[in-house]
């Protein structure tokens, strides 16, 4: 498929997986994305006491409720040709594992 350019449209993101998200959030301060993942901890925390599916470890059921609770696709706004991301925005791929897992995100541009 040869490269096309889309002044105005959408693009769609969608994470293919049960225990990640999408989020949209600040990209200047860290500390945002440490405060996140401190909150869904203690929202959703590892202990195989709470939970009956605990197959893959005490990670696996909060992974899946964190990830009832966000988001797994995108819809953002394409103008000129880019990303109508707010000044302070970025796009992360929230992941609910103790652990760094391999994702896939696969992307949906339409537009003219």
């Amino acid at each position: 498929m040869g490269q096309q350019s889309v002044s105005l449209g959408l693009l769609t993101l969608f994470v293919q997986h049960t225990s990640a998200s999408l989020a949209i959030q600040e990209n200047a301060d860290p500390d945002v994305v440490h405060d996140l993942n401190a909150f869904f901890s203690r929202l959703a925390p590892e202990d195989n006491r709470l939970y009956r599916h605990t197959a893959e470890g005490p990670d696996d059921m909060p992974a899946h409720i964190r990830s009832a609770l966000t988001l797994t696709q995108l819809s953002i706004p394409v103008e000129n040709g880019r990303m109508t991301l707010g000044t302070w925005q970025g796009i992360y791929v929230f992941e609910h594992r103790a652990a760094a897992h391999r994702r896939s995100v696969v992307l949906h541009l339409i537009g003219e």
